[in-house]
Formats: structure tokens, sequence, C-alpha cells
């Protein structure tokens, strides 16, 4: 019997984007079905530093895209975060300990072909275009999500 999981990826804290991605790629390695449906501050994960554009957007879109974190490893803690130190603080014990960073956990996640997915009226309300998402996001519709959802043995909402 095939098993699938599925991720409602709401958050964009470093923490909880560490646990979804941590959850995502064991499930993969045991041979679990995984779609990551990414929706608001979630799409800061999948968002490609480098595609970022100013065309075509609004001047509030402009403002949040200037005032979001760019890079992945930016994302801020959900807790203790401290102006930042609790995050520097979180990085070296993960350093200590050789555990592997977000960015390591992301690129994992999509060399197993983890299923990833945009949430349509989030992107369209905060002002992402599918060139400024990662190569191998889809964008979708809450509708197809929640087929996927209804699908799955397991549903996380993070």
């Amino acid at each position: 019997m095939n098993k699938k999981m599925n991720i409602l990826m709401f958050s964009g804290d470093y923490d909880k984007a560490l646990t979804a991605l941590i959850l995502a790629n064991t499930a993969k390695e045991m041979d679990i079905e995984v779609t990551i449906f990414f929706a608001f501050w979630g799409l800061l994960l999948v968002r490609n530093p480098n595609s970022m554009s100013e065309e075509d957007k609004t001047a509030y879109e402009k403002m949040f895209a200037n005032m979001t974190p760019r890079y992945l490893e930016d994302l801020p803690l959900s807790k203790m975060n401290f102006a930042g130190m609790g995050k520097k603080m979180l990085k070296e014990m993960m350093e200590d300990k050789e555990a592997p960073t977000l960015t390591d956990f992301l690129n994992g996640a999509i060399e197993k072909g983890i299923r990833m997915q945009a949430c349509k009226l989030s992107c369209e309300i905060m002002g992402f275009k599918q060139n400024e998402l990662l190569d191998n996001v889809e964008i979708v519709t809450a509708e197809d999500y929640l087929k996927d959802a209804l699908e799955s043995n397991i549903q996380l909402f993070i």
C-alpha cells in the first residue's frame, strides 16, 4: 500500500521550516510520497533569491520583497530570535553536532523528488511570479492542495 504525507508549510520561520524539511526528507527515505504546499510566509522557503524582480509589481509587492529575508538561511527563529542572536546560537549548535543546514535539507528534498507546490492565491497576494520560485515548484490552487491532502495518510500544518 502506497503511503502519502502532505505538509502545508505556512511558516517562514527557520526552526519550523527545518522541522518540515526533516520530516519530508525522512518520509521520502521511508518510501512515503511527500507533497509540500507552501502558502503565505512559507513561500519564502521556495523563493529563488537570484530570480527576484520588481518588474510588474505594485508598490506594496516591491516593499514586501525588500522587507522579507532574501535567502533561506536568513529566516528568523519562531521563538528566542533575540535580534538574530538566538538564531546564531542555534546554527552554532547545529554546526557542533554536524547537522545539515536548512539549505541542505531543502536541496535534499529537491534531489529526492519531493513535490513542492506554491499556493496560487498566496503567490498572487504576495506578488510572487512563477519565475521567482525555485524551478521545481509548481503553482497550484487550494482545491489541488485539498485533493492531495484528502488522499494522504499524514497531513501536517506547520
